[in-house]
This record gives C-alpha cells, structure tokens and sequence, in this order.
C-alpha cells in the first residue's frame, strides 16, 4: 500500500495560500433581483451579481468591466442560456459571457473574471484572494 505524504513546506506553501482567501460579504439576499443582475462593490472591485433561482438557483459571480465598451456595466446585461450554458449579453455590444468561466463566446480572446459566490445565511459573500499581509474590505 502506497501512502503519500506531505512535506513541512509544502504544508506551509499550501497554510499561506489558503490564509490569503476568505470569503467577503458584499450584501445580503435581499439585495437581489432573481433573474437579473445587480451591482456590488469587493474592496474596489467592482462585482456583477447574477441570482437565477428559477433554472440554476445559483448564485453567479464576474467582474462588472465590459472588455469591448470599457465600461463597467456587466450588471446591467441580459440574463439568458445559449445551449444550456447560463450567460449574460453585455448590454451595449451584446456579446455573451459565460457565467460558469467567463468566457466570451463569440470571441474566446476575451474573458470575465469570475469570483466564487455563495448565501451565508441571509449575507451574499464572494471568495477572494489578497496579498499578503493586506485585509480586503467589503463593502455592503
């Protein structure tokens, strides 16, 4: 029987990854508009909520920027599904976003950065990465 076994330091490295995410609470539930798309501030970075409780009731994560307009509007987008896929179509340009990777499908080169999402009882948190030694700040 083979057992593996983990080394001092690589326990170390794998401690200081997991101490630089936590989960930041950005609003609460009932901020949502299920099946649309609300805006919500991480520290600086802005966050575009997805909530589709009538076909995932999942909570969706990416980043607001619109790479093709510049503009941070990603919220403000139309929520739908191309073949089963949950996206959201920028609502000046009308490309699709995946809400699952972030991908842009008409143009792969381009993508959203997706953030895990989650309900904490009634607060909406977003898990986030930060460098060390720095706290980020939520904003409800």
């Amino acid at each position: 029987m083979m057992t593996e076994t983990i080394s001092k330091a690589q326990q170390n490295r794998a401690d200081q990854f997991a101490a630089h995410e936590e989960w930041v609470t950005i609003g609460r539930r009932s901020d949502l508009i299920p099946g649309s798309g609300v805006g919500a501030l991480a520290g600086e970075l802005q966050i575009a909520l997805f909530w589709l409780p009538e076909l995932y009731d999942t909570l969706y994560a990416v980043t607001n920027y619109c790479p093709f307009s510049g503009v941070h509007l990603i919220a403000r987008g139309i929520v739908g599904d191309v073949g089963g896929e949950p996206v959201v179509a920028s609502p000046l340009y009308k490309q699709h976003f995946s809400l699952l990777d972030g991908r842009c499908l008409e143009d792969p080169e381009q993508k959203l950065q997706v953030f895990q999402a989650r309900f904490y009882r009634d607060e909406i948190q977003v898990l986030q990465r930060r460098a060390s030694g720095k706290k980020a700040r939520a904003a409800a």
